[in-house]
Formats: C-alpha cells, structure tokens, sequence
C-alpha cells in the first residue's frame, strides 16, 4: 500500500494491484473504526467504481467503519467466472482481516457481477458456530442453541447490492438492451462466453458442465465447501437496490429477486432527501404464499423459479430506485452506484439511503 493520502477528513491508500482502503484522518475515530466494509465492482470494473461511496461511508460514519474496495476481481479479471472471482474475493478479505485483526463486524456492498461474487465469497468465509458442551460448561444456560455464524470470524452485518442480477440474465427481458425478443435472447445465450467468457456463461446460465446445475441454481443451497445460505442468512439485514427503468444491463426483476407478478407499481414521490427512491419492500422469509404467486406468473422457467423461491428463504429489504427525469438517465446502471462522481452525481441520494441505513 501507498502512504494514506488524507483529503476532507478521509484517508485513503491505494495498493498496486488497484485496490483502496478508506478510512478515517482522525487517528481516534479510526482506532475505534471495528466494521470492516467491503465493497465488490462490477464487470470490467475497478476498485474506483466505489470511491464516491467508499469516501461518503467514512464522513458520515468515521468512528464506525473502515472501507476496503476490492483489487482482485479488476478488468478482464472478471470475466474469469463468479466462482473464480468469488474465491479471489475471500482470500482478499482475510488477507485484509489478518492486517487489521482489531475488526469486529463486517459488511459487503456489490454492484451488478460484484454482488454475485460477494454471494459466492461469503458461502466460502462462512464459519459455523462454535458449539460447547453445555454438560462440560453449566454456565451456558443453554444459551449456545441462539449462536450464530461468522463471515471471516467477524460478525455479520449488512450485505448489500446494487443492480446484481441474482436470476441471471437469461431471457424474459432481464437484460433490457435485448429489448424481450426472444431470437435475439437466444442468440445472447449462445454467444455471450465469446465476449464475456465463464461469468457470461454463468449470467446466462448456460455452464451446465460435467452435468452440473447452472452456478447460481447451485447458490441457493448449501454444500460441503460453500454454505451460500447459511453465509446470507447470517447477516442482520440484506439489501437489494434495484433500477426500476433506464437500466439496459440488468433488469428490474433479476435485480429485485422477484416475479413479474410482485413487480411494484410505484409513482414519483416528494421526497427531498431521497429523490430517486421510489418504492421501499420490507420482505419476510419464504412462506406458502410465494407458492401462489409463481403459479400466476407463466413468464417464469424453471431455474428462474427456482432461484426466485430459494433466494426467497431469506428476507430482503428491496429499494426501487429511479432516474426517468434525469438527462443521463441511460446511464442508470452506473448512476445507482455514481461510479463518476462527475457523471453520475445524481446518484448520491441512493448512496446516502444506503449509509443513513446501515447498521453498525
């Protein structure tokens, strides 16, 4: 790492591999930092994806947080495959967790592939809890049936992702550019590994080697050497953030883990401190009602049904989020994330909801 460059209160450190880490300039509000946060890009993206967002996270919470953006999943590396940039992710933060043993807690926040990866990487950091013999230790009261498991041995907290498309991107217009037609979704399928190689293939769910499920069918279980669920279902709260328009890479109802037939009708609302948010879903785990919902809803196949219902055995808070009035609004799968501060500025009200939101 580079000496920690400090600007506005915010000290930051570039590593050669292209990674940054964001943390408090006052040396008390950093000591006491103890929630590591790690923030995961996106396809053909960088660590600087998340610089706005990473520098919004240390001014408004400087005592609480220190910020890692991820340096192994970069440029052409994250065509690598999810299961592959998932396993660099991991190592990546315990490598972060060793240099900074006094962290406590942690978070991740991926955008579009990165929240992917971040799903796969915390099914491989996920630790179960220690059981102790209550015969050998009395002073449990019992207590051990109410442990928990751990991310990396830290506590987990917030997992967070912004236009991720956690049903793949195969047909039923969930990516928009392909505009629904079915010849042209069918073509994407067959050709998308030429351009975007393993993780193209495991977008579209067509990595069915060796007689295996797709990856992401494979994510919503757990198995001997990645607890998928188990990892998701140990944080105290998963958010999804999704464009509900204006997003041509990845759809609204991938992003928002939902049917056609949950998809919210929402309407522009007066509110001045979060403009683009449009609709806010607090929704419980799996119960038999979303039984009834998938047999209304004839636009599903298979896999995508299942993907829907296993992700679904976990709750979700879901903000839908819009950028119609705005004059770059096609660009909205980076606005969501303002991967340019001075492009996608208009996006910071979302980046706010997420930080005013976060627990620490």
């Amino acid at each position: 790492m580079e000496n920690g460059v400090v600007g506005d209160g915010v000290c930051s450190s570039d590593s050669v591999d292209g990674g940054r880490d964001v943390w408090s300039g006052n040396d008390s509000d950093s000591a006491s930092a103890d929630h590591l946060v790690v923030m995961v890009n996106g396809i053909l993206g960088s660590a600087k994806d998340w610089k706005f967002a990473a520098d919004q996270f240390v001014k408004m919470l400087p005592d609480k947080v220190f910020v890692h953006c991820s340096e192994k999943n970069v440029s052409t590396l994250t065509l690598d495959g999810v299961d592959v940039m998932g396993a660099r992710l991991a190592e990546e933060v315990l490598e972060v967790i060793q240099r900074k043993p006094n962290f406590k807690k942690i978070s991740f926040v991926g955008h579009s592939v990165g929240g992917l990866v971040a799903r796969y990487a915390i099914g491989k950091l996920y630790k179960p809890p220690e059981i102790r013999n209550l015969e050998e230790d009395p002073s449990t009261n019992g207590c051990d049936k109410d442990l928990v498991g751990t991310i990396g041995g830290l506590e987990a907290m917030n997992f967070i992702t912004f236009a991720t498309p956690h049903l793949g991107s195969r047909g039923n217009n969930q990516v928009p550019f392909l505009f629904g037609l079915t010849a042209l979704e069918k073509t994407a399928s067959c050709v998308i590994h030429l351009i975007f190689r393993r993780t193209g293939r495991h977008l579209f769910l067509t990595d069915t080697d060796e007689g295996k499920a797709p990856l992401l069918e494979r994510m919503i279980e757990d198995h001997d050497d990645c607890n998928f669920m188990l990892a998701l279902r140990v944080f105290k709260r998963r958010v999804a953030y999704s464009n509900v328009g204006y997003d041509h890479i990845v759809g609204w109802r991938t992003s928002s883990i939902r049917r056609n037939v949950d998809l919210p009708k929402w309407e522009d609302v007066s509110n001045e401190k979060y403009p683009h948010i449009v609709y806010e879903e607090h929704c419980k785990a799996f119960d038999e009602q979303s039984e009834t919902n998938s047999a209304e809803d004839n636009s599903l196949d298979k896999i995508e049904e299942e993907l829907v219902t296993g992700l679904s055995r976990v709750s979700w808070e879901k903000v839908d989020v819009s950028f119609h009035s705005s004059k770059v609004r096609f660009a909205a799968h980076s606005i969501i994330q303002v991967k340019d501060e001075s492009a996608h500025i208009e996006g910071a009200d979302v980046i706010r909801h997420m930080i005013d939101h976060f627990l620490t």
